[in-house]
């Protein structure tokens, strides 16, 4: 849900829901080359830095990275950084440059719509290491599930990314809030009560934010409470 929301209104759709996940993903990291609503650009970039230095004695890492560098340097689409990343993903597996082109694969593939390959990839893509990395990718997979109307993964892997996220107070009430949104769209009003309170409780600065007073007294009128 975007930071500057207003009071909640009784009609939000589906689409709303769509809508307001991926803009509670843009505010979690900005100015992102590969994950550009979850992950911070800044922090794959150093990733593949380090990652040339530790790793440029060994020639497919060095030709991961460049194959992946070649990719963001070249493609100006999402479909042509979906068939490039895609590529480089499968040509080079675990290396360095194919982790990189998994999580990059994802990312245009789910701009593309194409949820189920973007799951595909996400999964492929290991994030250990870098806690913010690794709750963005998983969280992009629980958006994903949203848009395929599977909303139970989609909670099991928000809930993946609370867990990933390892106490983040930046990330974890933004993952919490999207559990809140899927669980209004389906109608579990007591469960989506609970994630806004956890917000107000836990977590005041996020809740300042917006007027989470509003969707708590929305979920309670909605559960008779």
């Amino acid at each position: 849900m975007a930071e500057n929301k207003q009071a909640p209104q009784q009609d939000e759709t589906l689409d709303n829901l769509n809508n307001s996940l991926t803009s509670a993903g843009e505010a979690i990291v900005k100015n992102s080359k590969v994950i550009g609503w979850c992950v911070g650009g800044v922090a794959v970039v150093a990733l593949a830095i380090l990652a040339y230095i530790f790793f440029v004695q060994n020639p497919k890492e060095e030709k991961s990275i460049e194959a992946f560098n070649n990719v963001e340097a070249t493609a100006t689409t999402d479909s042509a950084s979906a068939v490039g990343y895609k590529k480089v993903a499968d040509e080079f597996g675990s290396t360095v440059g194919g982790n990189l082109a998994a999580l990059a694969a994802g990312e245009a593939l789910y701009e593309e719509g194409k949820y189920e390959e973007a799951i595909k990839y996400l999964k492929e893509f290991d994030g250990k290491g870098d806690e913010a990395i690794e709750a963005g990718a998983t969280c992009m997979i629980g958006d994903c599930y949203v848009n395929l109307k599977k909303y139970d993964e989609a909670i099991s892997y928000f809930d993946k990314a609370i867990v990933a996220a390892n106490g983040n107070g930046a990330l974890i009430p933004r993952f919490i809030d999207k559990k809140a949104t899927v669980f209004a769209a389906q109608k579990k009003y007591d469960k989506a009560l609970e994630c806004y309170e956890t917000i107000k409780n836990n977590y005041p600065k996020y809740s300042a934010s917006y007027n989470v007073d509003a969707y708590i007294a929305r979920e309670k009128a909605r559960a008779g409470k």
